[in-house]
C-alpha cells in the first residue's frame, strides 16, 4: 500500500477524542469501611462533647463516648487482637488499651479522642493507597480499547488491542491513539508521544521510527508493524514500575513496625509492674490499681504524637495556602531530610509551551521581522499543528494583521504551504525544505538548533527568506530555584529529560545545571534516581508527566507541577506544586527542616514531661487529677509550639531560607 493511500484515504466518522492523560479514576472516601467508620466515630464525639462540657447528664453524653468508642476502635481493636495471634503487639492495640484505661478512671472523652485520632488516622491511609491505585490502573486507559488490524489481503478487522501479536500490522488514522508499540512500515505524521518521553513538540515519524503505545498520531495515516506484546508495551511498563518503586518504601514501615513492637511491650510490661508489684507486696488493690491507671495515662503516648504531628500539619497548612499541597506529615518530614535533586526538563524548568523566540529575516529578503512572522503565520493560520499554533500566537501577540491564505496544503513531517498574497509562502523543517541546499538559511536553522532552538524555514516563491526559532520557555524563576536547591543540598541538581540533548543542554546551561541526562525513557530516568540512591542520596525528583511518574515513585521524595501535570504523577507524587511556581519547592523544603527542628523542640518537651510525671507516680503519689493535668498540659504547650508554623512568618523565613 502506497504512502499517498495513507495520507488521502478518508477515515471513518471517528469517536470523541479521548484525553491526553489517563481518565481519572477516583475512589469516593464514603466508598473506604475505614473512612465510615471514622466519620461516625468523629461525628458521635463531636455530638458528645459540647454536651459534657455544658453539664448534661452523664445518661446524655455517655452512651454517645460508648458509640463513638466502639464505631472507631473496633477495626484497630480486632487487627491488634489478630496481631496478638502472629505473637505480634502493635501500638494501635496499646492506644485501645489506653483509651479504655483512660475511661476506667473517669477520663472518658481523652480516650475517646484518643480513638477519633487514630480512626481518622487509617482512614487517611486507607484512601491515599486507593488514589494511588486507581491512578496506576486509569494509565493503562490511555492506550486505545481497539486497534484497526490489517490482514494479508489487504481488508480491515478492528481488534481489542490486547489481542494484537508481534508481527501484526496496523492502521492508525489521523488523531487516533497508537494502539501498540511498534516500527513505521509506510506513511508519514507527527506524533504526540509527550506522555512518554516528555517532549513538549510532536514528533516527526516516517518509515523505520518507532512508535508507543498510548500516543496521539498527528495529520497523517501510518501503518505499523507491532513489535511488543500489549503487557510489554512502554505504557504497560510504566504501570509495572510505579507499583515496583511503591513497593520499595516497605523497609522504612518495617522499621516503624519494630518500633511500635518494642514500644508496646515496653508499655504492657511497665503498667503490668506497676499494678502488681504493689501489689505483692501488700499494697491495696484499688490503689495499685489506681497507681497504674495513672502510669498508663501520664505515660501514653499522646503528647509524643501530638509534639510531632503538630509542627508537620501546620507546616503542610502553611505549604498550602502558598501553592504547594504536601500529601502528609511524613512527606513534610522527608523533604527536609533531601541531598539531591534530579529535574524534569519539559513542564518543570519549562513552561511545556512552544512559543516564538527568534525571528530572523534573511539578508536581501526585504522583510523585516513583523512581516517575516505575518508571512509565516499567515501561512500557519490553517494549521492545527502546536508550532503553527505558536507562530500564529506569536503574530496575535504583536498585533499583526493576517493575509487570507490560498491554496493551503500540509505534508507531515514536512511542513506547509499556501498562497499569500500571489506569493507561494512554505513554511517547515529546515531540512526538508531545502533539500540539502547550502546559505544563509541553512547557517542560520543550524545556529538556532544549537541554541536548542526548533528552526523553522520561511520559503517565498521558493527562495528563503527567513528562518524562525521556536522553543518552549524557560520559567522566570528556574535559574533561582536551581541556585536555591543547591545551597539546600550541597549538591547541583541533576536534569533527567526525554527531550533531545542539544535542547536539554541549551536550557541546563540557562539555569545552572551541570549534569544533564538525555534522550531518556521513563526506565532510564528510574535507573539514573536509583544510582544516586545506590551512592547513599536522598533523591528529590521533581516531574510533572506520565513518564516521570516512575521516577517520582522510586525517589525519597517526588514532587509534580500542579497545573499540567498528568494524573498519575499528581497521584504518584508526594507533593504537589499547584499553581506551578517552581519558587515554592526550595521554600518548601527549608520550611520542613524548620519544622523537624520545632519536632525535635517538641520530644524534648514531651520526654520531659513525662519522664517527670512517670517518676513521680512511681516514686511518690501522684493524683490522678494532677496525672491528668500534667498530661494535658504537655500536650497543649507541644501543641501550641507546633502551631506557630502556620504564621506567615514561617513561610517568609522559609522563602528566605530558600534562597528567595
Amino acid at each position: 500500500m502506497p504512502s499517498s493511500a495513507l495520507t488521502e484515504r478518508p477515515a471513518p466518522p471517528a469517536a470523541p477524542p479521548r484525553p491526553d492523560t489517563a481518565p481519572r479514576r477516583r475512589t469516593r472516601v464514603l466508598s473506604l469501611p475505614e473512612a465510615r467508620w471514622a466519620a461516625v466515630a468523629t461525628v458521635l464525639f463531636l455530638i458528645a462533647l459540647p454536651l459534657q462540657l455544658t453539664g448534661a447528664p452523664a445518661w446524655a453524653w455517655g452512651p454517645l463516648y460508648a458509640l463513638a468508642y466502639a464505631t472507631g476502635g473496633w477495626e484497630p481493636a480486632w487487627a491488634g487482637l489478630q496481631a496478638l495471634k502472629e505473637k505480634t503487639l502493635d501500638v494501635d492495640l496499646l492506644m485501645i488499651v489506653a483509651a479504655l484505661g483512660a475511661a476506667a478512671v473517669g477520663q472518658v472523652m481523652d480516650g475517646a479522642l484518643l480513638i477519633v485520632i487514630f480512626a481518622t488516622s487509617g482512614a487517611l491511609e486507607a484512601l491515599a493507597t486507593a488514589r494511588t491505585a486507581d491512578s496506576v490502573r486509569g494509565l493503562l486507559d490511555l492506550a486505545p480499547p481497539t486497534a484497526t488490524r490489517l490482514l494479508d489481503d489487504g481488508t480491515e478487522e478492528s481488534v481489542p488491542t490486547e489481542e494484537l501479536t508481534v508481527g501484526d500490522t496496523i492502521l492508525i488514522r489521523p488523531g487516533e491513539r497508537i494502539g501498540a508499540d511498534g516500527r513505521v512500515l509506510d506513511g508519514a505524521s507527527e506524533v504526540d508521544q509527550a506522555t512518554i518521553t516528555g517532549e513538549p513538540l510532536p514528533v516527526a515519524k516516517e518509515v523505520g521510527d518507532e512508535v508507543f503505545a498510548g500516543t496521539l498520531n498527528g495529520t497523517g495515516a501510518l501503518r505499523v508493524k507491532v513489535e511488543r506484546d500489549a503487557s510489554d508495551s512502554v505504557i504497560a511498563r510504566i504501570v509495572a514500575m510505579v507499583e515496583e518503586a511503591s513497593e520499595t518504601k516497605a523497609p522504612t514501615q518495617l522499621f516503624i513496625e519494630k518500633v511500635e513492637q518494642r514500644y508496646s511491650i515496653g508499655m504492657v510490661v511497665a503498667t503490668l509492674a506497676v499494678f502488681a508489684v504493689p501489689l505483692a507486696f501488700g499494697a491495696a488493690f484499688t490503689g495499685s490499681l489506681l497507681r497504674a491507671m495513672t502510669f498508663m495515662i501520664v505515660a501514653s503516648p499522646c503528647a509524643v504524637v501530638l509534639a510531632t504531628m503538630p509542627p508537620l500539619l501546620s507546616a503542610i497548612a502553611n505549604a498550602g495556602r502558598h501553592g504547594v499541597l504536601v500529601k502528609s506529615a511524613v512527606v513534610m518530614e522527608r523533604l527536609g531530610q533531601v541531598d539531591a535533586v534530579a529535574l524534569d526538563k519539559t513542564g518543570t524548568l519549562t513552561e511545556g509551551a512552544p512559543r516564538v523566540t527568534d525571528t530572523r529575516p534573511l539578508p536581501g529578503s526585504g522583510l523585516t521581522e513583523d512581516e517575516l512572522l505575518a508571512l509565516a503565520a499567515a501561512a500557519e493560520h490553517p494549521s492545527e499543528h502546536p508550532l503553527a499554533r505558536a507562530v500564529v500566537e506569536a503574530a496575535r501577540a504583536r498585533g499583526l494583521a493576517l493575509a487570507v491564505a490560498e491554496d493551503f496544503n500540509s505534508v507531515p513531517g514536512v511542513g506547509v504551504s499556501a498562497t499569500i498574497d500571489g506569493r507561494v509562502v512554505a513554511v517547515g523543517a529546515p531540512e526538508r525544505v531545502l533539500g540539502g541546499r547550502e546559505g544563509a538559511a541553512a547557517e542560520t536553522a543550524a545556529e538556532l538548533e544549537e541554541r536548542g532552538r526548533t528552526a523553522v524555514l520561511v520559503e517565498a516563491d521558493g527562495d528563503p527568506v527567513g528562518v524562525l526559532g521556536i522553543a518552549d520557555r524557560l520559567r522566570p524563576d528556574a535559574a533561582a530555584t536551581v541556585a536555591a536547591l543547591t545551597g539546600l543540598t550541597g549538591r547541583t541538581p541533576v536534569l533527567l529529560t526525554g527531550d533531545n540533548p542539544r535542547a536539554a543542554a541549551a536550557v541546563a546551561a540557562e539555569v545552572g545545571i551541570g549534569e544533564v541526562r538525555a534522550g531518556l525513557l521513563p526506565q532510564g530516568k528510574v535507573a539514573a534516581v536509583k544510582e544516586q540512591e545506590a551512592d547513599g542520596r536522598r533523591v528529590l525528583v521533581i516531574g510533572d508527566g506520565v513518564n516521570d511518574a516512575p521516577a517520582l515513585a522510586a525517589a525519597h521524595t517526588g514532587i509534580a507541577m500542579g497545573r499540567a501535570g498528568s494524573d498519575l504523577a499528581l497521584e504518584t507524587a508526594d507533593a504537589v506544586i499547584v499553581r506551578d511556581e517552581l519558587a515554592t519547592v526550595p521554600a518548601v523544603v527549608a520550611l520542613s527542616l524548620r519544622a523537624r527542628s520545632f519536632v525535635v523542640q517538641n520530644l524534648v518537651i514531651a520526654s520531659v514531661f513525662i519522664t517527670a510525671l512517670v517518676v513521680w507516680d512511681l516514686v511518690a503519689t501522684l493524683p490522678l487529677p494532677l496525672g491528668v493535668l500534667g498530661h494535658e498540659g504537655s500536650t497543649v504547650i507541644v501543641g501550641l509550639n507546633g502551631l506557630r508554623l502556620l504564621r506567615e512568618a514561617a513561610w517568609t523565613r522559609a522563602r528566605s531560607e530558600g534562597g528567595r
